[in-house]
């Protein structure tokens, strides 16, 4: 089904070639926004991106990062941003459809952006430091209510995917883990590794090379198939948790009111980057699964999301720290 979307979304585009053709953009380097620090799942999975839109775009892509919020920061600075196609945010689904349920945000998840193209997807993963005592979820589920004020997790910050996977890990099994948000991932990871904190609900990527080293356990992905990246980590559904799933996703953003032609010329250099064999590796092997949609399917999944964690969020009473 994808595919032949896919294959109808460049039969629609190319019957526009000629005008589109005709435009000037871009003709300067592109802007894309990061809401988190350095080191972590966006910038492991944007920069190989870059790498492969820079020739398709024929100018240089410029990465700025705008942590803060859990990317609600850098979604604010998009969305008020000129519409011309050259301030664009490789953003998360957290700050789109999780952040908005949890506190006041100044834009709309759907009306105050042009949604450009799903990347890729994936879980978020539970990681331990090696002196817990902890082999299994199941170990922490028991542990957390055994002694219900000893235990914390950490997350790259309030309303990411981590804290609401923590948060739903949390109602799901009625224990109790108090939340420690960082700003951003590596930080978070930086921490655990150094046993500042006992475990963290991290997106894969911080993870891959800490696990390599002996310097985290890893117990379980929220996802409900095992991650490419990590073939022999248990599902949270595998351990026990039986239906349990928190997933998270990256996709290329826009202002609104983007001109046709603009987002037209992004989208189809996104369509074309994910036929990249090596860039696909690199962002599978780094725990996010490329998978890259048109607009029109990414817009479609971000109104899905918003209403599935809104429903989890009021379900859950799940309130910000």
């Amino acid at each position: 089904m994808q595919s032949r979307l896919t294959a109808a979304f460049f039969a629609v585009a190319l019957t526009f070639a000629p005008s589109l053709l005709a435009q000037s953009y871009p003709n300067k380097p592109v802007r894309i926004l990061v809401g988190y620090t350095t080191g972590g799942a966006a910038d492991a999975g944007l920069r190989p991106l870059a790498k492969v839109l820079e020739p398709l775009l024929g100018q240089p892509i410029v990465i700025e990062y705008k942590p803060g919020a859990a990317g609600a920061v850098a979604m604010e600075y998009l969305a008020k941003a000129p519409a011309d196609g050259y301030t664009l945010y490789y953003a998360d689904n957290g700050p789109l459809t999780i952040a908005p349920h949890m506190y006041k945000v100044t834009y709309d998840s759907l009306k105050s952006f042009t949604h450009l193209g799903h990347v890729c997807g994936g879980g978020s993963m539970l990681v331990v430091h090696p002196s817990t005592p902890f082999t299994s979820a199941s170990d922490v589920v028991a542990a957390a209510r055994r002694e219900p004020n000893k235990w914390s997790y950490g997350t790259s910050g309030i309303g990411g995917p981590g804290h609401l996977a923590g948060e739903y890990f949390k109602s799901f099994t009625g224990s109790s883990i108090a939340h420690v948000p960082y700003k951003g991932g590596a930080p978070a990871m930086t921490d655990l590794m150094g046993g500042q904190i006992p475990m963290l609900f991290s997106s894969l990527a911080p993870v891959v090379g800490a696990a390599k080293q002996g310097r985290v356990r890893p117990l379980a992905v929220t996802t409900l198939t095992r991650s490419a990246a990590f073939p022999d980590v248990p599902t949270m559904d595998e351990a026990g948790l039986k239906g349990f799933e928190a997933t998270a996703w990256f996709g290329i953003v826009g202002p609104s009111g983007l001109p046709p032609h603009v987002a037209t010329r992004i989208a189809l250099a996104l369509q074309k980057a994910g036929e990249d064999k090596a860039m696909r590796e690199q962002q599978n092997s780094n725990g996010c699964d490329s998978n890259m949609m048109t607009p029109a399917q990414t817009t479609e999944k971000v109104r899905a999301d918003y209403a599935k964690w809104g429903k989890v969020i009021r379900d859950a009473n799940i309130k910000p720290d």
